[in-house]
Parts: C-alpha cells; sequence; structure tokens
C-alpha cells in the first residue's frame, strides 16, 4: 500500500497541482523575444536642448596687432641737452654756442653744431675738448674698442636718443660728411693736439631708439668755464 502511494498517487497529486497554478498565473514560462519583421522603422529619440554655458570670451585673432598710438608731440625747437657714453665715463651737459667770439669751445660741457639736432634725420654734431672729464677718452680709446659702444643724448622737450658707435675718424680736416648725412647720426669731435692742431677725431654713431625720458634727466645743471 506505501509503495501504491509513494509511485502512483504522489505523483499524480503534483501534477494536478501544477496544472492548477498555471492557470492562476502564479507560474509562467519565459517567452523568448521576437525580432521586428523586415521594414519596421526604427525608433528614433527627440534631442533634447543642451544645458545653459556661460558666452565664451572672444578673443582677436593669433597675431592681431593692438591699435596703434599716436606718436608723442616733440618740440619743433627741441635741443640736445647732455650726452654720456657710460662705457667711457663721460657725461656732459650740452649747452648752445652763443654765436660770439666766446664761443671757442668751454670746459666743463659739451656744444653742438647747428647742422641738425636729434629726431631731425639729420646728423647731430657734438664736440668737446680732449681734456679729462671731457671728450678726452674719445682720444685715448682705441676706434676698435669704441665700435658698439652706446652714446645716450638727452633733448630738451624730454626724449632720450641712444646711438651705436659705428666708426671712429682720424685725422679729419671737414665737415663735409657730416653736413651730408640724410638720415639720423650722432658725430662726436675732439682735439688731436694743443691749439692750433688741424686735424680732429670724430666719432659717427648710428640711431637705435628713442625714448621718453625724466625732466631732471635730460636738464642736468650746466656750469660752463672759459678755458684756452
Amino acid at each position: 500500500m506505501v509503495d501504491r502511494i509513494r509511485t502512483r498517487l504522489l505523483p499524480a497529486l503534483l501534477t494536478a497541482l501544477g496544472v492548477t497554478l498555471l492557470a492562476a498565473g502564479l507560474l509562467s514560462y519565459t517567452t523568448p523575444v521576437t525580432a521586428e519583421p523586415a521594414g519596421s522603422p526604427i525608433p528614433t529619440l527627440e534631442p533634447t536642448a543642451e544645458p545653459t554655458q556661460a558666452p565664451l570670451i572672444t578673443l582677436p585673432p593669433l597675431g592681431s596687432a593692438p591699435p596703434a598710438s599716436a606718436e608723442p608731440t616733440r618740440d619743433p625747437d627741441a635741443v640736445a641737452t647732455r650726452v654720456r657714453i657710460a662705457a667711457l665715463d663721460i657725461d656732459l651737459p650740452v649747452v648752445r654756442p652763443t654765436g660770439t667770439a666766446l664761443d671757442y669751445p668751454w670746459c666743463n660741457v659739451a656744444m653742438f653744431l647747428d647742422l641738425g639736432q636729434p629726431g631731425e634725420g639729420r646728423a647731430t654734431y657734438l664736440y668737446a675738448h680732449a681734456r679729462d672729464g671731457m671728450f678726452l677718452p674719445l682720444l685715448r680709446t682705441s676706434g676698435k674698442k669704441q665700435k658698439g659702444m652706446i652714446v645716450e643724448v638727452w633733448t630738451s622737450d624730454d626724449q632720450k636718443f641712444l646711438y651705436e658707435i659705428t666708426e671712429v675718424r682720424r685725422d679729419q680736416r671737414d665737415l663735409d660728411d657730416a653736413a651730408a648725412a640724410d638720415h639720423e647720426q650722432l658725430w662726436l669731435q675732439t682735439s688731436e693736439g694743443p691749439k692750433g692742431t688741424p686735424g680732429k677725431t670724430q666719432v659717427v654713431a648710428e640711431l637705435l631708439s628713442v625714448e621718453t625720458a625724466p625732466h631732471a634727466e635730460a636738464h642736468p645743471k650746466a656750469k660752463p668755464v672759459v678755458c684756452g
């Protein structure tokens, strides 16, 4: 009897219970996914708006130059007021000749000839004695060593002109080349011997740059002395 219940009656009861659960929807089989028929439309997604961002800063194109600024207005009557060659320990006020017999070069200052002034596109010609504290180093220093040295010249309208020495001429007897200059140059002159010696030393320099200078730098106190 026990074997009959175990082998026949119990499986029948379990089968009947399974059918009942299926009917009640408590059990289910996984249904395989079926492919969409050919030609079915592909679903599309609606675009979403991008998040709001701060506007980018617009920069000028690379290599763009800033607007050119106007050149500073220069005094048409400006004249040289100071000359310095730091490498030779030369630093002198520059004064205007008086136009009289007293214009024989004074001591303690340099003077200028009326050829041109810095910024006029011609030669500026400055001269001074070959004495200590004046232009003596131009005479005693070889031309080779002087080449490449920087000469600074200040003007009465507070500008500083930088020149580079390019040539040193010895035993010169005239001003022809300086007077004929067709571009910005600086010429420096000093004596080569006692009063009456005809030959002079001339130093030629070419313009490098121009910049604004403090008023005090451009207006040193000149103390000329009449010397023979």
